[in-house]
């Protein structure tokens, strides 16, 4: 009786053990740990983990790599991940590899993928810290799609607005049912084209003109472009200037003379009364004044002539602005 008791016994607790052993076995497959499997370890800090937990699922492009062993807060702004990756994929996995924390489909568990780097770089041993950087999950999705809705909201309201007053508005619908604006519309469009073609053709004889003014075709062109003819023209006004001033200085000479002369007649005495007495001589000097007084008439004729000349008007302008600030100062 007692053996047939410790049988049952050792009975009860083999299939007790078999029975912890196959749960064990099973929690173990569906936490995706590798119990037969070589792994090594590597690590990852976030900011924030977005509900990942201890056991969820690491890929690498996609490829099942292991699962996350451990969660450890280093600091409030420093989330330390603990992941083990299978072995087979250590010569894959590069420094330079990027990890982000995403989810499984579209409202399924949190995972961690890793992506390769660009570029080469030494292969990640066992504790090595990958970068991280952030995926667009899901609750940022929502409240993206939130504000959207939200600003669609504005704008139909707006829209709606807008459709009332232009149903409210009588002058518009007058001015749609209006049958002759699209025939007024028509000849308005005709006459813009009209002018627009104008433009071109002016714009098109302008760039001819200048065209033909820079290699010295025409009047103007030689103008511009003769360069002799230029010093000869500022040669002119130079003389003209020098001219201008001797025959200022010679009508200032002439008048002091005559002042002189005035003086001696009115004195009485002297040679130059007795040659001012004589009728003959007052009647040539007379006549040489009137000639000179005749001259210095042409001679103003001419330079306001000069002034007035399409040559020469520059000239005067500037020098009148010259005189100005002279006179100004």
């Amino acid at each position: 009786m007692a053996t047939q008791t410790n049988s049952n016994t050792k009975l009860g607790l083999l299939v007790l053990s078999g029975l912890f052993l196959f749960i064990l076995t099973l929690y173990i497959i569906g936490k995706n740990q590798n119990m037969f499997g070589s792994s090594y370890r590597l690590k990852a800090r976030f900011t924030e983990v977005n509900g990942l937990m201890k056991g969820n699922n690491i890929r690498f492009s996609g490829i099942q790599a292991g699962t996350v062993k451990s969660i450890r807060i280093i600091d409030d702004t420093t989330i330390e991940v603990l992941m083990l990756i299978n072995n087979d994929l250590q010569p894959f996995i590069r420094t330079n590899a990027s990890a982000a924390i995403g989810t499984e489909g579209l409202i399924g568990n949190k995972i961690i993928n890793i992506t390769p780097g660009k570029g080469n770089a030494p292969i990640a041993e066992d504790g090595t810290m990958l970068n991280t950087h952030r995926f667009v999950n899901t609750d940022d999705m929502l409240q993206t799609l939130s504000k959207t809705n939200d600003n669609i909201a504005t704008i139909s309201e707006g829209l709606k607005q807008t459709v009332q007053k232009i149903n409210s508005s009588a002058a518009l619908w007058r001015l749609l049912d209006d049958n002759t604006l699209p025939a007024n519309t028509r000849s308005a469009l005709a006459h813009i084209r009209q002018a627009s073609a104008n433009a071109d053709r002016l714009t098109g004889d302008l760039q001819d003109l200048i065209s033909d003014v820079k290699k010295g075709k025409g009047a103007a062109g030689m103008l511009l472009a003769d360069t002799a003819f230029s010093n000869k023209l500022n040669t002119t006004l130079e003389n003209l200037r020098k001219a201008g001033a001797q025959a200022g200085a010679a009508a200032e000479g002439l008048n002091a003379t005559i002042k002189d002369v005035h003086e001696t007649v009115t004195n009485g005495s002297g040679t130059v009364t007795a040659l001012l007495k004589d009728t003959a001589l007052l009647n040539r000097v007379n006549t040489s004044l009137g000639n000179i007084q005749k001259g210095t008439d042409a001679f103003s004729q001419d330079m306001e002539a000069l002034k007035h000349n399409f040559l020469f008007r520059g000239y005067f302008r500037k020098l009148e602005k010259q005189q100005k600030k002279k006179m100004a100062y």
